[in-house]
């Protein structure tokens, strides 16, 4: 069965490109983010490695670490990471796993229907997934994609604001959210609730939809 939003995200240790790892102590306080894809030189998954080395300082800057897997060895994903530098002008510094007997991959349900041979192609094409992980080490987000289809980390770094500003504030976000946008106060909060939270008040379009300035930036 996949992992479920707040499920513990499952321990594991694994060997990567910056050594071995036990994936909790590795984590440690942080926030993180697992995300995986298919094989190593594959023409999808290249764009987005490099893209999200071009991206990781956001990640790091809201306390995120990110960690990669394959289900390729260590040597061809260090391999990997050198073309991605020569043709794109991003070094990767986050960790990748590799997960040859798909261990990890198994754990996090990363796999499509009917996997179970790493070294066949229709058995490892569709790993691609994203966890974002709570310091607590619960799932708090996760997405999978198709193959043909390369991730939004842009939309990936918005989801992870948005559950960190919930998780720190206990607000909900709108469709379409970015930072510094309206939130919503959810409705298990009372009236009288909210008014000891939000003292300026709020706007209610609908009785059940309470909508106030971002905490993080109202003054």
């Amino acid at each position: 069965m996949s992992l479920r939003i707040n499920s513990p995200a499952p321990n594991f240790e694994a060997d990567t490109t910056h050594g071995w790892v036990n994936f909790h102590e590795w984590l440690g306080g942080s926030w993180g983010m697992l995300f995986s894809h298919p094989k190593d030189f594959t023409p999808v998954c290249t764009t987005e490695l490099a893209r999200l080395a071009a991206l990781e300082p956001e990640f790091a800057a809201r306390g995120t670490k990110v960690i990669g897997l394959s289900v390729d060895p260590v040597g061809r994903h260090k391999e990997w990471e050198h073309d991605i530098e020569s043709a794109f002008g991003h070094s990767i510094h986050y960790p990748v796993i590799a997960d040859p007997d798909l261990v990890v991959a198994t754990l996090y349900g990363m796999l499509p229907e009917g996997a179970n041979d790493p070294r066949h192609p229709a058995d490892s094409i569709t790993v691609r997934s994203v966890f974002l992980i709570s310091p607590d080490k619960r799932v708090r987000a996760s997405l999978s994609y198709p193959n043909e289809t390369g991730r939004n980390f842009d939309e990936i770094l918005r989801l992870l604001q948005a559950c960190q500003l919930t998780a720190k504030f206990q607000v909900a976000t709108p469709v379409d959210w970015h930072p510094g946008g309206e939130v919503i106060i959810p409705t298990t909060v009372t009236d009288s609730e909210a008014k000891l939270r939000f003292p300026e008040g709020w706007e209610a379009p609908l009785p059940y939809l309470r909508l106030v300035a971002d905490p993080q930036t109202a003054k």
